[in-house]
Protein backbone atom coordinates (compact mmCIF):
# COMPACT_ATOMS: atom_id res chain seq x y z
CA UNK A 1 0.00 0.00 0.00
CA UNK A 2 1.29 3.89 -0.64
CA UNK A 3 -0.19 6.44 1.33
CA UNK A 4 0.45 9.63 3.25
CA UNK A 5 2.16 8.81 6.92
CA UNK A 6 1.91 11.12 9.76
CA UNK A 7 3.92 11.45 12.86
CA UNK A 8 1.24 9.74 15.06
CA UNK A 9 1.39 6.74 13.34
CA UNK A 10 5.07 6.58 12.54
CA UNK A 11 5.14 7.15 16.25
CA UNK A 12 3.48 4.44 17.20
CA UNK A 13 5.61 2.15 15.33
CA UNK A 14 8.66 3.38 18.29
CA UNK A 15 6.55 3.35 21.06
CA UNK A 16 4.69 0.11 21.77
CA UNK A 17 1.99 1.69 23.77
CA UNK A 18 0.80 3.28 21.03
CA UNK A 19 1.01 0.39 18.50
CA UNK A 20 -2.23 -1.11 17.31
CA UNK A 21 -2.82 -4.08 14.98
CA UNK A 22 -3.85 -1.69 12.53
CA UNK A 23 -0.51 0.37 12.71
CA UNK A 24 1.47 -2.81 12.32
CA UNK A 25 -0.49 -3.32 9.10
CA UNK A 26 0.38 0.02 7.77
CA UNK A 27 4.43 -0.70 8.45
CA UNK A 28 3.85 -4.36 7.12
CA UNK A 29 1.89 -2.84 4.25
CA UNK A 30 5.15 -0.39 3.27
CA UNK A 31 6.85 -4.24 2.42
CA UNK A 32 5.39 -3.30 -1.15
CA UNK A 33 4.66 -0.11 -1.06
CA UNK A 34 5.85 3.46 -0.02
CA UNK A 35 4.91 6.13 2.46
CA UNK A 36 5.23 9.74 1.39
CA UNK A 37 5.97 12.06 4.33
CA UNK A 38 5.85 16.16 3.84
CA UNK A 39 9.32 18.05 4.35
CA UNK A 40 8.31 18.95 7.82
CA UNK A 41 7.85 15.15 9.08
CA UNK A 42 11.33 14.34 10.00
CA UNK A 43 11.72 17.93 12.04
CA UNK A 44 8.08 16.52 13.49
CA UNK A 45 9.77 13.00 14.57
CA UNK A 46 12.63 14.85 15.84
CA UNK A 47 10.74 16.47 18.49
CA UNK A 48 8.51 13.98 19.75
CA UNK A 49 11.67 11.78 20.54
CA UNK A 50 13.05 14.78 22.04
CA UNK A 51 9.98 15.23 24.22
CA UNK A 52 9.91 12.01 24.76
CA UNK A 53 13.18 11.49 26.00
CA UNK A 54 12.86 14.67 28.35
CA UNK A 55 9.85 12.79 29.78
CA UNK A 56 12.38 9.66 30.44
CA UNK A 57 10.19 7.80 27.92
CA UNK A 58 13.09 6.56 25.68
CA UNK A 59 17.19 7.20 26.12
CA UNK A 60 19.21 9.59 23.91
CA UNK A 61 20.97 6.22 23.31
CA UNK A 62 17.89 5.39 21.67
CA UNK A 63 17.75 8.12 18.64
CA UNK A 64 19.92 6.67 16.10
CA UNK A 65 18.93 3.40 16.03
CA UNK A 66 14.90 4.59 15.69
CA UNK A 67 16.58 6.80 13.07
CA UNK A 68 18.16 3.91 11.31
CA UNK A 69 14.54 1.93 11.68
CA UNK A 70 13.08 5.09 9.72
CA UNK A 71 15.74 5.16 6.99
CA UNK A 72 14.91 1.51 6.13
CA UNK A 73 11.38 1.97 5.55
CA UNK A 74 10.56 3.55 1.63
CA UNK A 75 9.65 7.27 2.99
CA UNK A 76 10.02 9.21 0.45
CA UNK A 77 10.14 13.02 1.57
CA UNK A 78 8.19 15.63 -0.33
CA UNK A 79 10.07 18.67 -1.08
CA UNK A 80 9.71 22.10 0.67
CA UNK A 81 7.62 24.41 -2.32
CA UNK A 82 6.88 27.87 -0.76
CA UNK A 83 4.57 29.35 -2.97
CA UNK A 84 2.76 25.47 -2.27
CA UNK A 85 3.09 26.46 1.24
CA UNK A 86 1.74 29.97 1.09
CA UNK A 87 -0.69 28.31 -1.25
CA UNK A 88 -2.29 25.04 -1.17
CA UNK A 89 -1.27 24.08 2.42
CA UNK A 90 -2.82 27.78 3.88
CA UNK A 91 -5.73 27.08 1.81
CA UNK A 92 -6.41 23.91 3.17
CA UNK A 93 -5.52 25.09 6.64
CA UNK A 94 -8.15 27.45 6.49
CA UNK A 95 -10.75 25.55 4.73
CA UNK A 96 -10.62 22.37 6.73
CA UNK A 97 -9.55 24.56 10.30
CA UNK A 98 -6.06 22.95 10.82
CA UNK A 99 -2.45 23.86 12.04
CA UNK A 100 -0.65 24.65 8.77
CA UNK A 101 1.45 21.91 10.07
CA UNK A 102 -1.28 18.96 9.38
CA UNK A 103 -2.41 20.72 6.59
CA UNK A 104 0.81 19.80 5.36
CA UNK A 105 0.09 15.90 5.27
CA UNK A 106 -3.45 16.79 4.00
CA UNK A 107 -2.32 18.42 0.58
CA UNK A 108 0.11 15.98 -0.21
CA UNK A 109 -2.37 13.26 0.42
CA UNK A 110 -4.94 15.58 -1.84
CA UNK A 111 -2.25 16.18 -4.51
CA UNK A 112 -0.75 12.61 -4.77
CA UNK A 113 -4.49 11.12 -4.35
CA UNK A 114 -3.16 9.33 -1.93
CA UNK A 115 -4.80 7.68 1.69
CA UNK A 116 -3.70 9.92 4.58
CA UNK A 117 -2.68 7.19 7.59
CA UNK A 118 -2.99 9.32 11.12
CA UNK A 119 -4.47 8.83 14.56
CA UNK A 120 -5.21 12.67 14.49
CA UNK A 121 -9.14 12.17 15.04
CA UNK A 122 -9.15 16.34 13.68
CA UNK A 123 -6.69 15.70 10.85
CA UNK A 124 -8.92 12.50 9.68
CA UNK A 125 -11.91 14.34 9.69
CA UNK A 126 -10.41 17.15 7.67
CA UNK A 127 -9.17 14.41 5.16
CA UNK A 128 -12.98 12.52 4.86
CA UNK A 129 -14.48 15.98 4.48
CA UNK A 130 -11.74 16.48 1.61
CA UNK A 131 -13.01 13.64 -0.05
CA UNK A 132 -9.74 11.93 1.60
CA UNK A 133 -9.12 8.18 1.76
CA UNK A 134 -8.29 7.47 5.70
CA UNK A 135 -7.49 3.66 6.24
CA UNK A 136 -9.33 2.00 8.89
CA UNK A 137 -6.51 1.13 10.11
CA UNK A 138 -5.15 4.52 10.81
CA UNK A 139 -8.37 5.75 12.55
CA UNK A 140 -7.93 5.91 16.78
CA UNK A 141 -9.34 2.96 18.51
Amino acid sequence: MTFVLDCSVAMSWVFPDEATESTGELRESLVNGRAFVPALWPIEVANVLLVATRRQRIDRAEWSRIARNFAALPIVIDPVSPSRIWGEVLDVAHTHRLSAYDAMYLELAMRMQLPLATLDRALAAAAHAAGVEVPTAAQPD
